[in-house]
């Protein structure tokens, strides 16, 4: 429980920091009033490889019409929660920052980050096309910046054809493919394609890799999630979820056999990606098709998007730019986090960066084959639900699925060792609360 007790010190020491914070406003309030320039603070990690070079022309219009500056600090990725930790615990946090889901329930509870909810128009609902995936744990915390990228199922075509097999549609139809895909081809004995490239060693990533990349889509697939409304208990372990786990389990036969020390992304680069196997898993690009045909030059490949159970449902990453609570202009700040999602921004940002659109207005500019993605799919893919003890929390549940596939544990007791876990964790932070 060393975590928790770090994480409840961290939420003291963000609610002193804070007030510290909010006790320094009235120097900066009169500065504002004397007509110098206002000047926005934001925190955002490294989207491209060039920034605030791409950034900033950008901004210009907006900093004239508002008399503003605008100071964007580049944080890198390895060290970024470790940077809103130390702002917070100071009273030292930007005016607008960037979160990605995990990091979002920590701030949102420490009142690190502002309710945008008076901010939000019924023009914004019917223009930003993902504004709904920035609420959460009862409030508008996000604006979302980065999503429309879920992982989607990929799969060889010549494999398909070879086994007279359409695109699978149903979890039946994919365990149907990839019993039939896993084979031994060139007859020596040993089985050298599989169904399923799928690797359940995170590798360099973390742990909620594994999760993102294979669970969660059959969970949500199946028709429950990771917390009960009330967010007091988790749900997962109920019998949709003990469904999922037991589907999952029954692929492993038509998995590579050293898939548990096989790194997700070395799966599907080694073994989908090379034509080893009928299907992968892997984030989506809106230019996946350039990225693979320099990555994998002669792999004829296609996706599908989601398969569906009793829902369709696979992981869409929603990052998002947060309103901190002590930002001393938030409509000025507000005005800005549109701006910046927004399709003029947008669409300029996106012939440098590729990404999907934001808004209604921002055309597509990706791969025409992905694009389906981002128009007929776009209701089959979602963030995570964010709620507390969210990393603890699913970092132990991909622990406990990485036992159920090593057979250390069936389906059920992975699952309720793991609902177990998070329900006690979530005891102790309601405690907190009474």
């Amino acid at each position: 429980m060393k975590k928790k007790l770090v994480s409840v010190l961290l939420c003291a020491a963000m609610v002193t920091g804070l007030l510290a914070g909010c006790g320094k406003s009235g120097d900066d309030d009169k500065k504002s009033g004397d007509g110098e320039k206002e000047t926005i603070t934001m925190w955002c990690p490294p989207l491209d490889d060039n920034l605030l070079e791409n950034w900033e022309p950008l901004l210009e219009d907006f900093k004239e019409e508002n008399n503003c500056e605008i100071d964007i600090q580049v944080q890198p990725w390895e060290n970024y929660e470790e940077k809103w930790s130390s702002g917070a615990a100071s009273g030292e946090l930007p005016d607008i920052g960037y979160m990605y889901a995990e990091m979002f329930p920590t701030y949102i509870d420490s009142g690190a980050v502002a309710d945008m909810t008076e901010y939000i128009t019924d023009e914004d609902k019917e223009e930003y096309l993902y504004l709904d995936h920035g609420y959460m744990m009862d409030g508008q915390y996000g604006f979302p910046i980065v999503t429309g990228v879920p992982f989607v199922l990929y799969y060889n075509e010549d494999i398909l054809n070879e086994l007279g097999e359409q695109p699978p549609q149903t979890w039946d139809d994919f365990k149907r493919i990839c019993e039939k895909a896993t084979k031994d081809t060139d007859g020596d004995g040993k089985v050298d394609q599989y169904g399923y490239a799928v690797g359940f060693n995170n590798g360099s990533m973390n742990m909620l890799y594994l999760l993102n990349a294979y669970f969660y889509s059959l969970l949500w697939q199946s028709g429950t999630d990771i917390y009960n409304d009330d967010y007091k208990t988790v749900k997962f372990n109920n019998e949709a979820g003990q469904e999922a786990a037991e589907f999952f389990l029954s692929l492993k036969d038509y998995m590579p056999e050293n898939m548990m020390s096989l790194a997700a992304e070395d799966a599907f680069s080694t073994i989908f990606g090379q034509g080893k196997a009928a299907f992968g898993v892997t984030r989506s690009s809106a230019i996946q098709e350039t990225l693979f045909k320099e990555s994998y030059p002669n792999l004829n490949w296609n996706y599908v998007t989601s398969l569906k159970n009793k829902d369709y449902g696979t992981f869409g990453a929603t990052d998002c730019l947060t309103l901190s609570s002590q930002a001393k202009n938030p409509k000025l700040c507000m005005k800005l986090i549109k701006y910046i999602t927004g399709s003029e921004f947008m669409t300029e940002y996106h012939k440098i960066a590729s990404g999907a659109p934001l808004t209604k207005s921002e055309p597509y500019q990706g791969d025409a084959k992905m694009e389906r993605i981002v128009t007929e799919d776009r209701d089959k893919y979602r963030p995570l639900q964010v709620g507390p003890c969210g990393s603890d929390i699913l970092q132990n549940l991909a622990s406990e699925l990485q036992g159920m596939m090593e057979g250390n544990k069936t389906p059920k007791e992975a699952l309720d060792d793991a609902a177990a876990y998070g329900d006690q964790a979530l005891d102790e932070y309601w405690a907190d609360k009474e």
